[in-house]
């Protein structure tokens, strides 16, 4: 195959590059190409952010290694049944034919093909039979990402089993770490002062940088939470707020509520993201959204939900089978609203018209979240803005403000460090969230959901928070899902700030016209201000990353008197006064 091939297309095949790059690749592409051919390893760990393009850069890889004769066969290996098909046609479109039935034998194959696709799971059933292929073929390997090569001891052992022989190893990901430490094959680690290992890469391209060549779309984070209500098998009737800080066993337990296909909230937010879909479609007319599911029975019933608010049926995509492959197929093809999906589609899958996401599962940790959001992130012209819709909950809020952040494996970290490890946190919630996910699904009969009310907490841009708590339906929350659907990343952080100062305008003047009768008891006076006080000290406590009760502690310094429980009304109109003005309202 000649470099031809790649000359018949669009620049930065399958999307277009950024402004200011090369004819052909993207500036990343071409870069990590050059190190490549200068380096001409046997192995090589390129990391770029999800919807970089890494295909491009493997294909030209391969492309050249064939060309070359340094090796007469490709062979793919992918999470998925679906990036089998995905990367056959990738690869057709530039000369190189993958057979995508996952056979990985001559037998019944033409000789026409150039290599095969293959799943991590079919590898690790069959690996003698690769490892035969890589020792009689010079061969490359594409592992595209890689991390699912460590999903169990079993799949690592396989895959270097496999492919321990082959001429050369390329491996992909758009998230160079697991939530365990289980080693990743053909991944080297350097060794570290306090004896850990971590990961290193050969070439890092992240959404940072991305976001800067204009490679991928900015993400703003619709955040909702509200009153939930359920009961226990004893009877026991418990209320809470999704937003507000709990045990982890309250917000498990919310966030179940919330996301219960029968209650208020989900529908609210659906509702929601529709309507920010629509606004969006005003400017990207084949825009769609993906809703991302817990399971099965999840999934049918926000389908239903959705066909109900949009009288449309959306696409519902419910496991890893040829007829959900056909049916992502279309929905990428085609300009329908909605796709419902379980987990299938939260990693890998090309959707470029993706626009608008809900995040409706209950997985927390930061692998599977920065895939979610990776679906959303592809951009096809400049200016294109993913919305992404969240339960307000801390581990997942904590994910969408570290988005940015660039992670690598981790292994034999030590159980108590002096530095600070700002994943730390992160990585303790998460890791109880999932003790407690795992014990849900034997419990399921010992909790029973009331009631759930859907409130517009806030923003989340570029780390930034913006706005304030908004009932469903209200101005203020429609200013928020009108934002246009195309913006520059500046334009977004001006226009939320102009919606944050309207809906503080907004506030201010109901308050006045609601201004509490002096005959009021004093209690509820106080307790008013209280609330009100609360609410911006929540607010302003996201924005910069510090707890409430360092910014109460500061409010005091500021204005004096003694705590909130014991300040007289006046006091607490002062540190009201004076958090706005913290707060630039």
């Amino acid at each position: 195959m000649s470099g031809a091939a790649f000359d018949r297309l669009s620049p930065a095949f399958p999307q277009r590059a950024p402004w200011g790059t090369s004819a052909r690749l993207r500036a990343w592409q071409a870069a990590a190409l050059q190190i490549y051919r200068d380096r001409d390893p046997r192995d090589f760990l390129a990391v770029a952010t999800p919807g970089a393009g890494k295909t491009t850069f493997a294909l030209r890889v391969a492309a050249e290694l064939l060309n070359a004769k340094t090796v007469s066969r490709i062979i793919v290996v992918v999470p998925t049944e679906h990036l089998k098909t995905q990367w056959a046609d990738a690869a057709a479109k530039v000369g190189i034919q993958l057979d995508p039935s996952g056979t990985g034998t001559r037998r019944g194959r033409s000789r026409e093909f150039d290599g095969v696709a293959v799943t991590y799971a079919g590898v690790a059933v069959r690996a003698w039979h690769y490892e035969a292929v890589t020792l009689a073929t010079p061969t490359l390997v594409i592992f595209d990402e890689i991390h699912h090569a460590g999903d169990s001891r079993s799949w690592g052992d396989a895959i270097r089993d496999a492919f321990g022989h082959a001429t050369r190893r390329l491996a992909l990901t758009g998230t160079p770490f697991r939530s365990d430490e289980t080693p990743i094959p053909f991944v080297s680690y350097d060794e570290q002062p306090d004896g850990s290992l971590i990961s290193r890469a050969d070439y890092v391209y992240g959404y940072a940088e991305a976001l800067r060549d204009h490679v991928v779309r900015p993400i703003v984070f619709m955040n909702y939470g509200g009153p939930m209500r359920w009961r226990t098998t004893s009877g026991d009737e418990i209320a809470a707020n999704l937003g507000e800080v709990m045990t982890k066993d309250l917000t498990s337990q919310a966030w179940r509520t919330a996301l219960d296909p029968k209650g208020e909230w989900i529908g609210s937010v659906l509702r929601a993201a529709d309507r920010r879909l629509s606004e969006v479609r005003r400017h990207l007319p084949d825009a769609g959204g993906l809703v991302i599911a817990a399971n099965q029975r999840t999934a049918r019933a926000y389908a239903r939900l959705l066909e109900q608010i949009c009288g449309v049926k959306p696409t519902l995509v419910l496991s890893d089978d040829a007829s959900s492959s056909g049916r992502i197929e279309q929905f990428a093809a085609d300009e329908s609203r909605w796709m419902v999906a379980v987990r299938m589609v939260s990693e890998g899958v090309d959707v470029p018209r993706l626009a608008v996401g809900v995040y409706a599962t209950s997985t927390s940790t930061p692998l599977f979240f920065a895939q979610a959001v990776g679906r959303f992130v592809r951009a096809r012209r400049r200016g294109e803005l993913a919305t992404v819709f969240l339960p307000t909950v801390p581990i997942i809020l904590a994910h969408a403000a570290s988005i940015e952040r660039q992670r690598d494996h981790v292994l034999g970290r030590p159980k108590h460090q002096d530095a600070v490890d700002i994943w730390a946190e992160t990585e303790a919630l998460m890791e109880r969230a999932n003790k407690q996910e795992q014990a849900s699904d034997d419990l399921l009969n010992e909790y029973e959901a009331v009631s759930s009310e859907a409130i517009f907490d806030h923003v989340l841009f570029d780390s930034q928070a913006y706005g304030m708590h908004a009932a469903p339906t209200s101005d203020d929350e429609a200013d928020y899902l009108g934002l246009p659907g195309l913006l520059e990343p500046d334009q977004v952080a001006h226009l939320l700030e102009e919606r944050q100062r309207r809906q503080t305008v907004r506030h201010e003047r109901t308050m006045r016209r609601d201004k509490v009768p002096p005959e009021q008891a004093l209690h509820r006076q106080l307790a008013d201000k209280r609330k009100e006080l609360n609410s911006l000290v929540a607010q302003y406590a996201r924005l910069k990353g510090t707890p409430h009760s360092h910014v109460h502690a500061g409010l005091r310094r500021e204005c004096g008197g003694p705590p909130l429980g014991q300040a007289s009304l006046d006091q607490v109109d002062a540190r009201i006064r004076t958090i706005k003005r913290w707060l630039g309202r």
